[in-house]
């Protein structure tokens, strides 16, 4: 029908579905959410995802305060528990954000994938509301584990603008393994072999770190990598946040390494979802 056709016996002309930039960002952001509140619903109903995000990091807080924290001398206001704590934030979120990996590899398995790509919804919906999904469970995993540690002696002692910059940064850290975490689940799309892979890079990243036992422990040949990885770096300026200390040098390197991953593994994930 021409546009003359259609301005027949009205007058004006035929208006047709919105259709410009803010309408299709509108709609995305609506499709991101509902997805977001598909993942929360699935975490919520299934146990082992709970326990696995919740539970095992206060296992391992309680772990390494009781059992270990007396082997391990530090010398930090607080003690081996305000050592630990930023650490425990650190691995947590690395380990609780590979299920990203884990879930889209299902998906993918499953079908889900495709019956996603085939419905009226925007693309990008599946991977962001994946994100944000993330990023919410993130923030309580954090605020659960600061809360046992506060029960089991921890304390902030920098005030309290240092400790939301350090837990905002404890989730940065895991947006950013979830990102890795989106492109491995993608290009290798099998469940079992996403998961034994994930132990390969995530173990030494995190226990070669300065996590649990400061990094002049260490072996000389294995001090320059734990000084220099990613991990490593995010915990220290996690520390300084918390604990008091110089922040300038591993803030810098912090935003340099995550700005980096994010910049090389968001276009990864966007072409392996669009190659799914």
């Amino acid at each position: 029908m021409s546009a003359v056709t259609a301005m027949r016996g009205t007058g004006a002309p035929a208006q047709g579905p919105p259709t410009g930039l803010g309408h299709r960002l509108r709609l995305g952001v609506m499709d991101t959410l509902t997805m977001t509140r598909r993942e929360l619903l699935i975490w919520f109903r299934v146990p082992a995802y709970i326990f696995f995000t919740i539970i095992q990091p206060i296992m391992f807080v309680l772990l390494f305060r009781y059992v270990f924290g007396g082997a391990i001398p530090v010398k930090v206001p607080g003690g081996y528990v305000s050592y630990l704590m930023p650490g425990i934030i650190g691995q947590s979120a690395a380990f609780a954000s590979f299920g990203t990996a884990i879930a889209l590899a299902r998906q993918i398995q499953k079908g889900v994938i495709d019956r996603f790509r085939s419905m009226p919804i925007a693309r990008s919906a599946v991977l962001t509301g994946r994100l944000l999904s993330d990023s919410l469970r993130l923030t309580l995993t954090v605020l659960v584990i600061l809360g046992v540690g506060y029960a089991v002696g921890f304390r902030f002692q920098n005030g309290w603008v240092p400790a939301i910059l350090m837990m905002l940064l404890g989730i940065a850290l895991g947006v950013v393994v979830c990102c890795i975490s989106a492109y491995v689940g993608l290009a290798i799309r099998d469940e079992e072999s996403v998961g034994s892979f994930g132990l390969v890079w995530l173990f030494p990243l995190t226990f070669v770190s300065s996590a649990f036992v400061t990094i002049s422990t260490m072996p000389g040949w294995l001090q320059a990598f734990a000084k220099n990885q990613p991990i490593s770096i995010v915990i220290e300026e996690m520390r300084s946040l918390a604990l008091g200390g110089p922040l300038a040098l591993h803030a810098w390197q912090s935003v340099v390494w995550l700005v980096g991953i994010l910049v090389v593994f968001i276009p990864l994930s966007v072409r392996a979802y669009r190659r799914v």
